[in-house]
């Protein structure tokens, strides 16, 4: 629906500095240039949208089209979104789902069968049919204190790495651990320049990068220091098997001189089973990091792959777009086929419940628990989340 006095259009160059200050001002960080033109390289500007007002613009969105992998060790082309903001002199005016909506329209245009992006708000973004996909938990470790069960393996083969020395060999291992990994993209180089030469207001008072690398994995990290107090703070720790991810950690939790080791684990990471204390890896937070909306459901859920055979209709509510609908699931030896019914059905849930189910980072027993799935009969409950269920936790591979 047209907004009184908003245009919504195509951004252009002449945009450029005025976007820059919306965007700032709303995330409340400044950008040097060289961060500006990084960004414009992975979102490019002719990909972004602005609502504009008297020649002011007051709102933003920017994408690009990226490669993900999903469940079964499949890669789709997906649509992610990032710097989405609304200036605060125009707020609640239907600026938001303006811009998504003409944003959401070119994606369908495109033929994607997913939308993603990472979210600042919790609270907005249902209301569009995305759900949270991935989860990360913050934690800290008493590195003094911490020890390995006797039982654990001790590999060796890590290396300690001058960061301008690593890049390449990261590069290899993340383009190997992205292929296993649901929720992890393809990276363009723009993202690797990011990641070693982060700007001084990312990384605060912490040192520069230090680096470690195994044949199937690696870690950047910094120092923080307090006074005589030092912490690591893990920067991107990848490994593509079991054995590179324990002689990371051994490595990482003999470094002398350091009081905590702080980092980031997905659920079910082994590290709390390789120490004697689980207690010493405390979590200190816990939060979403992608977000997933399902654009067409049928070639979405046939992209991915199943742990169980399942045959259900699922019936699906989109409170934004079309892509709802009544949907036959079948799924045999892991290949699924979908397409709309007129069959009863066996499940109802909206389109974001499939979006936070769709990487197997959340259960359908869970939602059904909380009455946003609903299902005919407990048996087809437990084998829709048998069949969602995955080998690898679900993880963001860069952040955007």
């Amino acid at each position: 629906m047209p907004l009184p006095g908003i245009t919504i259009r195509p951004a252009d160059e002449d945009d450029n500095a005025a976007i820059k200050t919306l965007v700032e001002t709303s995330f409340g960080s400044r950008y040097d240039p060289m961060e500006r033109d990084r960004t414009l390289s992975l979102f490019p500007l002719e990909d972004s949208i602005v609502a504009v007002e008297n020649g002011q613009i007051v709102g933003h969105v920017q994408s690009t089209t990226m490669t993900v992998t999903v469940p079964g060790e499949r890669t789709v082309p997906v649509c992610g979104i990032t710097g989405v903001c609304v200036a605060p002199t125009h707020r609640r005016r239907g600026i938001l789902r303006a811009m998504y909506t003409e944003q959401h329209r070119r994606v369908e245009a495109a033929g994607l069968p997913l939308t993603m992006f990472t979210v600042s708000e919790g609270g907005i973004y249902g209301r569009f049919g995305y759900g949270p996909a991935t989860w990360e938990n913050a934690v800290g470790i008493d590195r003094k204190l911490a020890e390995f069960r006797s039982s654990a393996p001790d590999p060796g083969g890590v290396t300690l790495c001058a960061p301008s020395d690593i890049r390449a060999a990261a590069e290899a291992i993340y383009d190997r651990w992205r292929r296993l990994t649901p929720g992890a993209q393809t990276r363009p180089a723009a993202s690797w320049d990011i990641l070693f030469d982060a700007p001084q207001r990312s990384r605060g008072h912490d040192s520069d990068l230090f680096a470690m690398r195994h044949a199937d994995g690696y870690v950047l990290y910094r120092f923080h220091s307090e006074g005589w107090t030092k912490t690591i703070d893990i920067v991107e720790l990848r490994t593509v098997t079991t054995t590179a991810h324990a002689a990371l950690w051994r490595t990482l939790l003999g470094l002398d001189l350091v009081q905590q080791v702080r980092g980031t684990l997905t659920d079910h990471d082994p590290l709390l089973y390789l120490l004697s204390d689980s207690r010493l890896v405390r979590t200190t937070a816990r939060y979403d990091v992608l977000w997933l909306r399902l654009m067409d459901i049928p070639a979405a859920l046939m992209a991915r792959t199943y742990m169980n055979d399942l045959d259900v209709v699922v019936d699906v509510t989109d409170p934004f777009r079309n892509a709802g609908g009544r949907f036959a699931l079948r799924v045999r030896d892991g290949k699924a086929t979908c397409e709309p019914t007129g069959r009863a059905a066996d499940l109802e849930c909206g389109i974001d419940v499939l979006g936070s189910m769709y990487l197997g980072a959340h259960s359908a027993r869970v939602f059904a628990a909380a009455n946003r799935l609903r299902a005919k009969d407990s048996a087809r409950l437990h084998a829709l989340d048998a069949a969602f269920r995955v080998e690898r936790d679900a993880a963001l591979g860069w952040f955007f």
